[in-house]
């Protein structure tokens, strides 16, 4: 077994695991009524200083940023640090988009001994969520999403 591949188990590619979670995102958002586009560009920057920042999804009408991670806790289950690092600067991101935006953190639900990676993310990165963003998660085995904040 090669134990440099970080390849999702079952998946064709870490890239279409990735693009099939947005998928399954604009699905849910569809059937809530929100139509969101991919690649979703917004000026982002603090001050005066802006510049263009493609988040996964988004929409004029209405005004809404998604950032979708479909992260899993480890084979050893243990916590993705790297990962933790890419959901923190999605927070930073949502921090210096504009301020007229609903923002939502979309994440894939996946537990390890009864807590889920975003329940515990919440737990020990919570003060870095900037206030206003919203984080769902979502059960691909039920298409349904549940709003942890």
């Amino acid at each position: 077994m090669d134990t440099s591949n970080f390849q999702r188990i079952g998946a064709v590619s870490n890239t279409h695991a990735g693009n099939d979670f947005e998928g399954a995102a604009r699905a849910f958002f569809a059937k809530q009524g929100i139509t969101l586009t991919k690649n979703f560009s917004v000026l982002v920057g603090v001050g005066e200083a802006k510049k263009p920042h493609r988040f996964d999804l988004g929409s004029e009408t209405p005004l809404v940023l998604v950032e979708c991670k479909s992260h899993t806790w480890t084979q050893g289950g243990n916590m993705p640090s790297a990962k933790m690092t890419v959901w923190n600067e999605a927070m930073y991101y949502f921090q210096v988009a504009p301020a007229a935006y609903r923002k939502i953190f979309f994440v894939l639900k996946h537990f390890r001994r009864e807590q889920s990676l975003a329940a515990y993310y919440l737990k020990t990165h919570g003060h870095l969520v900037p206030a206003g963003v919203e984080l769902w998660e979502y059960d691909l085995e039920s298409s349904s999403a549940e709003r942890l904040r």
